[in-house]
């Protein structure tokens, strides 16, 4: 096969393909991306960001534009069937990411704006109205045959890496001979998001001096458990629990929709019903997220009921892993096996996250009324407040490194005020003290180079050393922790830990033999 027309091509342009697609544009790689349909979606599908996701779109530089768009969000409250607080999920504040630990967004706005992103590099070449329905590997890269849905013409490209970022039934997961693991839970939900002239009444516990909803309440009824969320602007979700007599053909009917929000004294005539459908939410988690030249992501490669606000939260963390492993190997900084860690950091951290998920999950979905009883009286005698976890990653570049190798970075302001990202791009990080600057050697300093930004800790920046208890960290392009280090020798083991080798001998993965596919 000749040279390969492109380096990556991306399966799937939803935010999770978009976001993959601005990553690797900001390094100049020419890249595909094959989307079935004309345009966004044009209705909610996903409502929750997190400090982290938002952290990245800093680093994708589209924060300033998104950011008018957001609700910032603050708790989850789980309440009894007569309003008593059963669980807390505390998100109000701004974390350590540098961002407010929660928001709320509207769909197609929010992939507009990475849409617009990705006309910013013209090495991306986007192509609409096209599926993808057949991959031919080879040795040196991959055949994607496609079908031009608008003029029904079939074509095809080449690539050096396919990315399948096509959802929940991938056509790329399917090539690659990947299952899904059931993490056993599978259930029947009515997603309803509704624009309403007036707030909803109702929830008088999660509103502000304003009368403006700012928290997302989980009804913990078991005739009927519910989910609400409120969105930007003038929208609010609701979810309801399928129930053995509902008829899912006329449940989302208007008249039907209507009687399910009466406790909210919703009004038909200062109200639009903008989606209302029946959907199944399910916990899976790939087999396998790589094999050779093609890849999973987002959805592809794992799915999770919805009640952390998670999922794609975590397709935006596979594709903040993956670009800079796709863009070392392509321009031939690392060897391929580069990217087996992707799988094997990002398998264990998302599972983290599904299994959260459906454990909340057990608590909304109960339905046996002396079940929930029991449930009730446990949880307000035992009041529980959770903030959001942050699971470390999966055996990886960081070795047998303890804590915090593997762990999330902070953001921390710098002396001139600056956030650290901005100084530092989707690049790899040395944040050190002054005094461990001055004592590198002049081979350590010739070894940072063009692959990490070297930063002298100020401001905030100095505090977060100390923290640490460290005399420098070094943050991956992702933002997690490659490792600390209080002298120059130590900071020396790190820096070795990054994978500079052009071959698959000179590589060190330091990835444990145990660490298989679940």
């Amino acid at each position: 096969m000749a040279s390969p027309d492109f380096d990556v091509c991306i399966i799937g342009y939803g935010p999770v393909g978009a976001a993959l697609a601005n990553l690797l544009g900001q390094s100049g790689l020419k890249i595909a991306v094959l989307e079935r349909e004309a345009s966004v979606y044009h209705l909610p599908r996903a409502v929750s960001l997190d400090g982290e996701g938002m952290r990245l779109f800093q680093t994708m530089g589209l924060a300033d534009e998104l950011l008018p768009r957001l609700n910032i969000g603050r708790n989850i409250r789980h309440v009894s069937t007569d309003g008593k607080l059963l669980l807390l999920i505390a998100r109000g504040g701004t974390g350590p990411e540098g961002w407010h630990n929660a928001y709320r967004f509207y769909q197609p706005e929010l992939e507009t704006v990475l849409r617009r992103g990705v006309e910013r590099f013209p090495s991306v070449d986007v192509r609409l109205r096209c599926e993808a329905f057949a991959l031919d590997e080879s040795e040196d890269a991959v055949r994607v045959r496609y079908e031009d849905l608008a003029s029904g013409t079939l074509s095809q490209l080449t690539a050096r890496y396919v990315v399948g970022c096509d959802g929940a039934r991938s056509m790329v997961r399917r090539f690659m001979g990947s299952s899904l693991l059931d993490l056993r839970s599978h259930e029947r939900w009515i997603v309803l998001d509704m624009i309403l002239d007036e707030p909803p009444g109702g929830v008088p516990e999660a509103a502000d001096e304003n009368g403006r909803v700012i928290d997302a309440i989980q009804y913990c009824d078991p005739a009927r458990p519910t989910t609400f969320v409120p969105m930007p602007g003038k929208r609010h979700r609701w979810e309801f629990m399928l129930m053995p007599q509902d008829d899912p053909a006329t449940i989302t009917r208007p008249e039907r929709v209507y009687e399910l929000l009466r406790p909210w004294h919703i009004d038909p005539a200062g109200s639009t019903i903008e989606r209302a459908v029946v959907y199944t939410f399910h916990s899976a988690l790939a087999t396998r997220w790589r094999r050779d030249r093609l890849i999973l992501a987002g959805d592809a490669a794992h799915q999770m009921p919805p009640f952390l606000g998670q999922g794609m939260c975590s397709g935006l963390r596979d594709a903040a892993n993956l670009a800079w492993k796709l863009r070392d190997v392509v321009t031939g900084a690392a060897a391929d096996s580069l990217l087996d860690s992707y799988e094997t950091e990002r398998t264990e951290h998302v599972r983290a996250y599904i299994e959260l998920a459906v454990k909340l999950g057990g608590v909304i979905q109960t339905t046996d009324p002396e079940k929930a009883k029991q449930r009730d009286r446990d949880l307000v005698a035992n009041p529980t407040m959770m903030r959001p976890i942050t699971p470390l990653l999966g055996p990886g570049l960081h070795g047998d490194a303890p804590p915090p190798a593997a762990a999330r970075a902070a953001q921390p302001r710098l002396g001139d005020g600056g956030r650290l990202d901005d100084r530092v791009g989707y690049r790899f990080a040395v944040l050190a003290a002054p005094a461990l600057i001055e004592a590198l050697p002049a081979a350590t300093r010739a070894r940072l180079g063009g692959d990490f930004v070297l930063v002298a800790a100020d401001g905030e920046a100095a505090h977060y050393l100390a923290e640490l208890d460290a005399a420098a960290v070094v943050i991956r392009p992702d933002r997690h922790i490659l490792g600390v280090a209080s002298t120059p020798a130590e900071l020396d083991t790190i820096l070795a830990r990054y994978p500079r080798a052009t071959s698959d001998d000179d590589i060190q993965m330091r990835v444990p033999q145990a660490a298989a596919a679940i």
